[in-house]
């Protein structure tokens, strides 16, 4: 089952969304707090089953509504897509993919996994991971 893994780093927490062969398909900005990263979380899934593509590597793209998702070209020459949500922010984001049908794969997989992944705390200092059920709706 595909899990989104939240990470606790030096600066707030962030989350990973990662699909059942261990890949992570798509990361979230760093956020202040737990529950904000919780809220992000929530808003993937809300966003990401409908949210139109827009094509910004090639010219002319059909310039689609938010929330969506925006495949486009990195520095390194790569497609990559991001997720915005209906405030246009940026919810998740890809790593590089060489070909542009990878990405779209990446794409769908966010799509069909994000809405029953399960959502799990990095390791703690125990060496035990925590699955937080309760997070999967956050009061926020």
């Amino acid at each position: 089952m595909s899990k989104f893994l939240v990470k606790q780093t030096k600066d707030g927490f962030l989350f990973d969304l990662v699909a059942n062969n261990g890949q992570i398909i798509a990361s979230s900005q760093v956020y202040t707090t737990k529950a904000a990263c919780l809220k992000g979380i929530k808003s993937v899934q809300n966003n990401a089953p409908d949210a139109p593509v827009e094509d910004q590597s090639v010219k002319n793209a059909k310039v689609e509504e938010f929330p969506k998702f925006e495949v486009y070209f990195d520095e390194a020459g790569e497609y990559r897509f991001r997720l915005r949500a209906g405030n246009r922010e940026v919810i998740a984001d890809s790593r590089g993919y060489k070909a542009k049908s990878s990405c779209v794969k990446g794409i769908e997989s966010v799509r069909v996994n994000a809405d029953e992944a399960d959502i799990v705390e990095e390791k703690n200092t125990s060496g035990t991971a925590s699955v937080a059920p309760d997070y999967s709706k956050p009061e926020c």
